[in-house]
């Protein structure tokens, strides 16, 4: 299956009202699709696992198990918090800090915003999405490098 058909579906899910598709196939390939309320689609990579291999990775015995050290599981679940209020990513696709390659970013640390101001465009499915900062302050930081990836809730830019 192509991202061709994929979107396909993606368009037929959403003209039935439909939240929720998964196609499963007798080769072991299989496809979950599902909608959230707010108009974010968000389609899950299609996943592919072999029986022989599911089969196996449920019976690897607890002493195999791979577990980090405490410090790191520490380090990973309290990140440290810098002072501000975040501008989250309001949908799932693609960062970008201006609205072509050769203009200027729309905000970088130091410029005043309100909470009109656009800060960022999130390409979404070849559609491009002007973030507004919906807070007002000074932008301290940029949280992420022009053209990443990005979730739903991803944090974007801290305005102190």
């Amino acid at each position: 299956m192509d991202l061709k058909q994929i979107k396909e579906l993606m368009s037929a899910m959403e003209k039935a009202g439909m939240k929720k598709l998964t196609i499963k196939e007798k080769t072991g390939y299989e496809l979950h699709m599902e909608r959230q309320d707010e108009a974010v689609h968000m389609p899950v990579a299609p996943v592919s696992i072999p029986h022989s291999q599911a089969h196996f990775a449920a019976h690897i015995p607890r002493s195999q198990e791979v577990h980090p050290p405490a410090e790191e599981k520490a380090a990973k679940a309290q990140p440290e918090e810098k002072s501000g209020k975040y501008i989250p990513s309001p949908m799932v696709g693609t960062f970008y800090t201006a609205p072509s390659p050769e203009d200027p970013p729309f905000v970088k640390p130091g410029d005043r915003v309100t909470e009109n101001t656009v800060v960022c465009i999130i390409e979404a499915m070849k559609v491009m999405n002007e973030v507004k900062a919906g807070v007002s302050g000074v932008v301290a930081e940029v949280c992420l490098e022009n053209g990443h990836p990005v979730e739903f809730g991803t944090k974007l830019i801290r305005v102190v």
